[in-house]
Order: structure tokens, then C-alpha cells, then sequence
């Protein structure tokens, strides 16, 4: 056996063998913070355009088997995690991981099948852990947006987040008990059901889709398509990852390097040290700017109507349409320009929905400061990234009072160890739950809620926890 065939052998037998007990507490801890959080980013989508139309568009595929977050609404399996795959994603609030944004992806299939089949928390704990490790070796594997090459940031012509077809493919395979012979089928049947990598052509052209990098819903119909096919009889294809004709090949990536998928699988896990969350709706790459535009706000007690101008030095690829764009035609737009991001994160508006309210986003307060934002790329970005692939070093000066105030910074807040600076806590991300999960439910829900989510191990069966997150 090859290489490439024993990436699926070995793949298949770490889904089909790994049990709850063989997770470490901080391999379940920063799962169970993951799920946590993506259940309020989706019940925060309800308020946002994007998740509207996923709401509708899971609603016409009828059944009241499973739950829509944040509304009174059911649909069937296909349904609910179409929808939630939108909701999760819609304020680009959601949790990070190589080889980007995972959890809307590999979760929605893995809430909707354990709602349905009664599941405890243990079994959706382990589904989700499985989901994000095989996402995030697959994705090591690949080609990657912070590529270095010569000693310069060069993405690749394509790329994008398709592969994570296989982690959501596996949390499925995982809730149905299937054996590691099913579980090779539908990883493969998933290889070959995979959306394309449309990412660098969405960066390149503004306007940009509002579907942004991938429609979730989609990729999350094929994880279950995926999974059920093999179920029922359908076989795979045992090379489905050798480089010349397979997924390698027809997914677009320049790079294949399997032994990182391969490298201590089952006996050390990768995702928790990579995995970060994010405090900001917006896209992750201008978090460390806003970081340090407010420390520069809150120690100086800056308004912006005092503000003359904001220059920030940002990450080395960003000289693309789409984080250069300051047409801001629809409230999408705005979680990814870095001169409308700046100039709203100067209004100190509440992170969470509130952002990306039209009465927001369109701000004549914020348009207008919008007008005095400039961006350059940082100079030791490159040479940083390098020697520290979590580094996002940032500068932010801005112009007010006749002065110019100045910070910097290495890491975005939700990045890091437990006990650095960066690190975003339980406590922080329950904080983020609240306001989120506030667009639809109580406070005194809302808290709730996040209780029976972080204690999801004790859970014996997570319907009635999932349930407790629409509003009916």
C-alpha cells in the first residue's frame, strides 16, 4: 500500500476506532469551546441577510426533524444543516482553523444527525474533535493562503476551504457507528462530491459574491450525501488521493504532502494549538489592526469625529479587491474591506450583530471616516510568518489632536496559548455567546444555554440542548 491509499486506510480507521476516552481533557475542552461558540455565531445569523436566505432556502426542504438555530423554525436533516451552515458563517464571527473556517462547515451535518438520533454530548464532542482533525491535516497537507515562497507571501492561484468536505464527511460516518470499510467509502464518495476551490477568484473581483469563499449549506449536503451513500451500498474509490488523477489534482492544490496527515494520527492532536476564535465580525486578517486601534481608543478616549487619520500596517496579501474594496454596495462587503473595518471598529459599536446592522455599516459617521483610512503592508510580514505561522505583526497610527498615537501588535486577541495575552478564555467566549445568542433569545436563556453547552460531556442527549438554541 502507498502512500496515498494509506492516507484513506488510516483516515478511515481513525474515525471508525477513536473513542470519547481517547481524548485528552484539552482536546474536549477546546472542542466543547468551538461548539459553543458556533452555536451563537448561528443564532447571530439570524440577523444578517446571508443567514436569512439559508433560513429560507433549508426551510423548503420540509421535514421537522432538526433544529434551525435562532428561529422557531424545523426542517429535515438536509434542511436544518444547510441552514445553520449559513446562520454560523453569515457575521464572519465564527471560529478560525487551518486551512480557514472549519466548524461552519464540519458541524451543522454533526448538530442536525445527533439531534435526530438522540445522541449524547460525548458522541457530538467526538464527532467534532474527529471533524476538526482530519480538517485541519488535510488542510496542512495543501496549499495555504499564508504560503511562503522566496521569502514572500505568495497564495496560491487556488485555493479555498473545499477540503473540509472530509472532516464534516467523517463526524457523519462517526454518529452512524459506520465501520472503517464504510468510512473509506464515504470519505472518497466526499472527494468526489467536493464544491471547488472558488476562494482566490472571490479576493479578486469586487464586487464580491455574497456567498463569500463557499456556500456552507452546500458543502454541508454533501458531507451527509456523502456519508449516507457509502451507508447504503455505494463503494469509493481506494485511490482517491494519489496526486496525478486524484483529489490533489482536480481540487487545484500545487502541493500535496500527505505525511502531515498521516504524522502521529491518533496519538497527538493538532487542532487545539491552531484552533482561534474571533472577536470582531469581521475577517480575521484586519483582528490584530482593530486590536491595536483600541488600545489607541480606550487609553486616549478617542472619538471619531477628533480622528484625522488611521494608517495601518496589515498582512502581506492583502493588496487584493476585496480587502482594498471601499464600495460598500451590500453589508457583506464590510466583513472584509479594511478601510470600512477600521473606521467602524473606531465607533466602538457592541461586537456581535450590531456591526453589521445597515444603520451600522452604513454609518454616515463611519463613511466618512472610511475617506481617511490608508493600509500598507507591515515589512517584516513575511519573515515573521516564517518563523511563527500564528504571527500577524500590526502597526496602527492614528492622527488626532494634532498628534499621531501609536500601537502595535504580534497576535490577534483569540490566538494562543491558555495564559498569553492573546488567548480568549471560556469566560471571554461566554461573554461573545451572550451577546450573540441575545439577538434571539434572553439573557437569562442565553446564559443558560452556554451552561448546557460547556457541560455537553454530561450530556445524555443533546436534542433537548440543540433545541434550546431556536426560539420557539
Amino acid at each position: 500500500m502507498d502512500m496515498n491509499e494509506q492516507v484513506l486506510a488510516n483516515l478511515s480507521a481513525f474515525v471508525a476506532d477513536t473513542r470519547f476516552e481517547d481524548l485528552s481533557a484539552a482536546v474536549v475542552d477546546e472542542t466543547v469551546r468551538i461548539i459553543l461558540d458556533s452555536v451563537g455565531c448561528g443564532i447571530a445569523g439570524t440577523t444578517h441577510k446571508r443567514g436569512q436566505i439559508g433560513v429560507d432556502y433549508g426551510r423548503m426542504q420540509a421535514g421537522t426533524e432538526a433544529t434551525i438555530l435562532g428561529t422557531g423554525h424545523r426542517a429535515s436533516i438536509l434542511g436544518a444543516a444547510f441552514a445553520n451552515a449559513e446562520l454560523i458563517n453569515a457575521l464572519d464571527h465564527d471560529a478560525v482553523l487551518p486551512p480557514g473556517h472549519v466548524c461552519p462547515y464540519v458541524l451543522p451535518g454533526a448538530l442536525a444527525l445527533a439531534e435526530t438520533r438522540h445522541a449524547s454530548g460525548r458522541e457530538l464532542i467526538l464527532a467534532t474533535a474527529l471533524a476538526h482533525e482530519i480538517s485541519w491535516r488535510i488542510g496542512k497537507a495543501m496549499d495555504y493562503l499564508r504560503d511562503i515562497r522566496d521569502g514572500k507571501v505568495e497564495p496560491p492561484p487556488v485555493w479555498g476551504f473545499a477540503s473540509t468536505i472530509f472532516g464534516a464527511t467523517a463526524a457523519i460516518s462517526k454518529l452512524q457507528g459506520q465501520p472503517a470499510e464504510v468510512v473509506g467509502n464515504a470519505l472518497s464518495i466526499a472527494a468526489m462530491i467536493s464544491p471547488v476551490n472558488a476562494a482566490a477568484s472571490w479576493r479578486q473581483h469586487a464586487p464580491p459574491t455574497t456567498i463569500k469563499y463557499m456556500l456552507g449549506g452546500w458543502l454541508a449536503h454533501g458531507a451527509i450525501t456523502a456519508a449516507h451513500m457509502a451507508g447504503f451500498g455505494h463503494r469509493g474509490d481506494r485511490q482517491i488521493f494519489e496526486p496525478e488523477y486524484g483529489y490533489p489534482r482536480f481540487i487545484g492544490t500545487r502541493r500535496w504532502e500527505p505525511e502531515h496527515i498521516l504524522d502521529k494520527l491518533g496519538s497527538e492532536w493538532r487542532f487545539p494549538s491552531e484552533s482561534s476564535f474571533k472577536p470582531y465580525p469581521h475577517c480575521r486578517v484586519l483582528h490584530a489592526p482593530l486590536d491595536a486601534l483600541n488600545q489607541i481608543i480606550d487609553q486616549n478616549r478617542i472619538t471619531p469625529d477628533e480622528i484625522e487619520g488611521i494608517k495601518a500596517w496589515v498582512e502581506g496579501f492583502l493588496e487584493r479587491p476585496l480587502w482594498m474594496n471601499r464600495d460598500i454596495t451590500d453589508v457583506t462587503d464590510a466583513q472584509f474591506s479594511i478601510a470600512h473595518g477600521l473606521a467602524l471598529g473606531a465607533h466602538q459599536f457592541l461586537r456581535g450583530p450590531e456591526w453589521q446592522k445597515p444603520e451600522r455599516v452604513y454609518d454616515p459617521s463611519v463613511m466618512r471616516l472610511m475617506e481617511k483610512v490608508e493600509h500598507v503592508i507591515h515589512p517584516d510580514y513575511a519573515d515573521s510568518l516564517t518563523k511563527d505561522r500564528a504571527s500577524r505583526p500590526t502597526r496602527v497610527e492614528v492622527r488626532a489632536r494634532g498628534q499621531v498615537f501609536v500601537a502595535e501588535r504580534s497576535h490577534p486577541k483569540g490566538s494562543g496559548a491558555p495564559g498569553s495575552d492573546s488567548y480568549m478564555t471560556t469566560a471571554e467566549l461566554v461573554e461573545k455567546f451572550t451577546i450573540n445568542a441575545g439577538s434571539a433569545l434572553s439573557e437569562e436563556r442565553s446564559r443558560h444555554l452556554a451552561e448546557r453547552l460547556l457541560g455537553l460531556a454530561d450530556v445524555d442527549d443533546v436534542a433537548e440542548v440543540i433545541r434550546g438554541a431556536g426560539t420557539a
